[in-house]
C-alpha cells in the first residue's frame, strides 16, 4: 500500500482544523515545522491524538496533490456518475483523457489504471490515518493516564473505527475483493483472498455504535455519532443483500427522529451557512474555503473541475456534464410521475436536442436543482448559457449544478485561493444523506414484501421535492430581458402549488410537476422499479448510480441500452467497450498495488476476474 510521508499528514491535519470545527487547543503543536519524520513525543498528547483523528477525516476528499486528484473526489463523480449514464466526462477531448477511458469502459489501459490507483491510495490513506489515530490513542492512554478521559477515549476510538469502516467500504464498492487493515497490522502487504470485507466493516461499525455518543462529540458538527454509524451499518447491509437485517437497522434510525429531510430540495446542496450540516446530513466532507489556507486545498477540491467553463462566472472547467439520458429521465406524465414508468418513450428527443428553457415539456422540479440548462436560471447566477459549455459537440449542452454555491451565500473562496478561486467553495460534499438512507430502507421494504412502507417512503421523498422549484434567482438584465416577469423577483426558490396528490408550477422556462403514488403498491416488480427510479431522480450526479446499477444486477443491459442510444448523441461513445458481466462487476485493482503487494514471487493482492 502506498503510504504518504508524515509531513504531508501533519499539513493535512493543520489545514483541515477549521473545516470540521475543532475546538481543542493545539496551535503550537501544529505550527511546529516538520522534517518528514514522525516525532512521537510531540504527537503523544491529547492534542496529537485529536489532530491525528482530524487527519483521518481529511481523507474524505482528495488530499494528495494539486494535480491528478479527481479520481479520489469525495463525491465519486468519476466512478459513480460518469460510467453510469448520469453524466459524461465533459470538457473536451484532450483534457483528463483517463476519465474518457473510464467512461467508455476501457479500464485496463494505463491512464485508467493511474486513476484507479488514486482512488485506492486515497481509500487506504484514510484507513492508515484512522489506524494511526487508534494506535496513538492507545499509546497516550498507556503512558499518560488521565490525559484523555474515558468518555473522550471512547468517542475518539468510535470515530476512528467509523472512518476505517467507511474507507474500507469505499474500497469494497470499487473492488469487492480487498484487504482489511487494523491498527495492529505491521505487514502492509496483506492478501485480499478469502477476506470477508462486509463482515469486517460491520464489526467496526458495531463497535463504533457502542462507543460513540448520540450527538457529535464536543458539539462539532461533522463528527460521527452512534446514529451515523447505525445508518451506515444499514447501508452496508443493503449492499450485502441482507435486507432483513437492514430493515431492522434502518427502521430504528428512521423512528429515532435524529435525522430528517430538509424542508425543500434547494437546501440539500447549498452554500448557505444556515442550512449547512442540517438534519439530512449523515456523513459529509466539510469543505472550507475561507480558512486561511492559501491554495484552496481544504475547499471542494475534488469537485473543482465541475463548474461551467469560461464565459460563466466560474471560468473553468466544464467536467461532469449531465447526460441527455439523465435530463430526459426527469420528464413526467400528467400525474407528475416519472414518464419512464410507461416505457422507452421518455427518451424521445432528437440526438442534437437541447432541452432548454422555454421548451415546456413537464418535468420533475429536481431537474433544475440538478442540471444547468440554457435559458433556465442557474441558481441565482443569471441564466445558463450555451457559451458556458467548453465543447457542446463533444459532451452536450448541460452543466452540473448541485455542487455549485449560490451567489448570495458568500461561500466562495477568496481571490488568489487556488488557480481559479471562483471554483472553490465550502459546500459540504454529501457522502451519505438521509434521503439516500430512506431509499435504501424502501429497497429493503420492497425486497421483504412490505410494499406500502416503501410507497410511504417514496411519497415522502417526492412530497419534499414538490415544495419549491427554481425561481428567477436574479433580476439582472440577462434574466429580465428574456423573462420580463422576473423584474423585481430575485427569489431563487419559489413554491409549487400545494395539492394532496400533485404539485405544479408553470414558469416562462419550465412546467414543473410532481405527483405522489396514490394507488397502493401490490406488485413487487413495479414497487422495485419505482424505488430505483426515485433513487436516480433524487441522487443524480451524487456518485451513487453506478454502484446502484451493479448491486441491483442487470447493469450490463442498462448500460448497453444507454450506450446504444447515447452514441447517436455523443459520438465518442461509439468507441465504448462492451460492458459485460462478470468482468465489469468490479473495477480492476491498480497494477501498482499488486506489484507493491509482492513477497518474493507471490502477489498477495490477486486481480479481480477478467482483468
Amino acid at each position: 500500500m502506498n503510504k504518504r510521508n508524515w509531513k504531508r499528514v501533519l499539513h493535512g491535519m493543520a489545514g483541515v482544523m477549521v473545516a470540521v470545527g475543532v475546538t481543542y487547543a493545539c496551535k503550537d503543536f501544529l505550527d511546529t515545522p516538520t522534517q518528514g519524520t514522525l516525532d512521537e513525543a510531540t504527537l503523544a498528547t491529547r492534542a496529537g491524538v485529536e489532530g491525528s483523528l482530524i487527519a483521518a477525516y481529511r481523507s474524505l476528499d482528495c488530499s494528495s496533490s494539486s494535480a491528478g486528484s479527481w479520481g479520489c473526489a469525495a463525491s465519486n463523480w468519476v466512478w459513480g456518475s460518469v460510467p453510469s449514464g448520469d453524466a459524461y466526462k465533459g470538457s473536451n477531448l484532450g483534457d483528463q483523457q483517463p476519465i474518457n477511458s473510464i467512461e467508455t469502459y476501457i479500464w485496463s489501459v494505463g491512464d485508467a489504471d493511474a486513476y484507479l490507483n488514486q482512488k485506492w491510495s486515497q481509500a487506504y490513506e484514510g484507513v492508515s490515518r484512522a489506524n494511526a489515530a487508534l494506535r496513538l490513542l492507545a499509546k497516550v492512554r498507556a503512558e499518560k493516564p488521565g490525559e484523555v478521559s474515558d468518555a473522550d477515549a471512547a468517542g475518539i476510538r468510535g470515530e476512528a473505527l467509523f472512518l476505517r469502516a467507511h474507507y474500507h467500504f469505499e474500497a469494497y464498492r470499487m473492488w469487492g475483493n480487498i484487504p482489511y487493515y487494523r491498527e495492529d497490522d505491521t505487514d502492509f502487504r496483506k492478501t485480499n483472498v478469502g477476506v470477508n470485507a462486509v463482515a469486517e466493516i460491520l464489526t467496526d461499525l458495531n463497535e463504533a455504535i457502542t462507543l460513540l455518543p448520540a450527538t457529535p462529540r464536543n458539539l462539532d458538527k461533522g463528527r460521527a455519532t452512534s446514529w451515523a454509524a447505525k445508518a451506515y451499518k444499514g447501508r452496508v447491509q443493503v449492499y450485502a443483500q441482507d435486507h432483513a437485517g437492514a430493515l431492522t437497522t434502518l427502521r430504528e434510525v428512521q423512528t429515532s427522529g435524529v435525522y430528517a429531510l430538509e424542508t425543500s430540495f434547494d437546501r440539500v446542496w447549498t452554500g448557505f451557512l444556515q442550512y449547512r450540516n442540517g438534519r439530512e446530513t449523515i456523513l459529509a466532507f466539510q469543505a472550507s474555503a475561507k480558512d486561511g489556507e492559501p491554495t484552496g486545498w481544504n475547499s471542494n477540491w475534488g469537485e473543482r473541475l465541475n463548474f461551467p467553463h469560461s464565459g460563466s462566472h466560474f471560468g473553468c472547467c466544464g467536467f461532469h456534464q449531465p447526460s441527455f439520458n439523465l435530463v430526459n429521465f426527469y420528464q413526467v406524465d400528467a400525474a407528475g410521475l416519472p414518464l419512464a414508468l410507461a416505457g422507452p418513450a421518455w427518451n424521445t428527443p432528437t440526438p442534437d436536442s437541447n432541452f432548454a428553457g422555454g421548451i415546456l415539456r413537464p418535468v420533475d422540479p429536481r431537474l433544475d436543482w440538478t442540471v444547468g440548462r440554457d435559458n433556465v436560471p442557474y441558481k441565482d447566477w443569471t441564466l445558463h448559457n450555451r457559451s458556458w459549455i467548453r465543447d457542446a459537440s463533444y459532451s452536450g449542452p448541460y452543466s452540473p449544478k448541485k455542487n455549485v454555491h449560490e451567489q448570495a451565500a458568500d461561500a466562495e473562496g477568496n481571490a488568489g485561493q487556488g488557480w481559479q478561486n471562483t471554483q472553490t467553495n465550502d459546500v459540504p460534499i454529501l457522502i451519505f444523506r438521509y434521503a439516500d438512507m430512506l431509499l435504501l430502507l424502501a429497497e429493503a421494504e420492497v425486497e421483504v414484501g412490505v410494499l406500502e412502507n416503501a410507497r410511504t417512503i417514496v411519497n415522502q421523498i417526492r412530497a419534499r421535492a414538490g415544495q419549491v422549484a427554481q425561481g428567477c434567482g436574479s433580476a439582472d438584465t440577462v434574466v429580465t430581458n428574456r423573462y420580463p416577469t422576473c423584474a423585481g423577483d430575485t427569489r431563487m426558490a419559489v413554491p409549487l402549488v400545494q395539492n394532496p396528490t400533485l404539485d405544479s408550477l408553470t414558469t416562462p422556462w419550465a412546467v414543473y410537476r410532481i405527483g405522489l403514488y396514490a394507488t397502493p403498491w401490490t406488485d413487487q416488480n413495479f414497487a422495485r422499479t419505482a424505488v430505483r427510479y426515485e433513487r436516480r431522480l433524487e441522487l443524480a450526479m451524487e456518485g451513487q448510480r453506478f454502484f446502484d446499477l451493479r448491486r441491483w444486477g442487470g447493469a450490463d443491459t442498462v448500460i448497453a441500452n444507454y450506450v446504444n442510444t447515447e452514441k447517436n448523441r455523443i459520438p465518442y461513445l461509439t468507441l465504448a467497450a462492451a460492458f459485460t458481466l462478470p468482468k465489469y462487476a468490479l473495477y480492476p485493482i491498480p497494477s501498482v498495488q499488486i506489484e507493491l503487494s509482492r513477497v518474493g514471487t507471490e502477489d498477495r493482492l490477486v486481480q479481480n476476474p477478467g482483468w
